[in-house]
């Protein structure tokens, strides 16, 4: 069974996006707004623990997501083309 690419892509993308987002919204609840750069702000520019940090990295999430996703299911399609069994005739 082969993996839809853009279908994978499209979840990880969003799934990766709305956690960033959410954990953004998290920290901003539970310890306020800082505005610092974090960690994960040195990979994706322009993130910091802010509203409109969680939007920005929503987006980042978001592509890095989509790529990985694709990626994933492609590897994954072609190992499925490479090692699958030769039908029988």
């Amino acid at each position: 069974m082969k993996l839809n690419v853009k279908a994978l892509a499209l979840t990880l993308g969003i799934l990766w996006g709305l956690s960033v987002f959410i954990l953004t919204w998290w920290i901003i609840l539970f310890e306020g707004a800082t505005g610092e750069i974090t960690l994960i702000g040195k990979v994706y520019r322009g993130f910091c623990i802010s509203p409109t940090g969680s939007l920005i990295g929503f987006l980042w999430g978001f592509f890095d997501g989509l790529i990985a996703g694709a990626l994933v299911a492609w590897v994954y399609n072609w190992f499925v083309d490479r090692f699958s069994p030769s039908p029988v005739q």
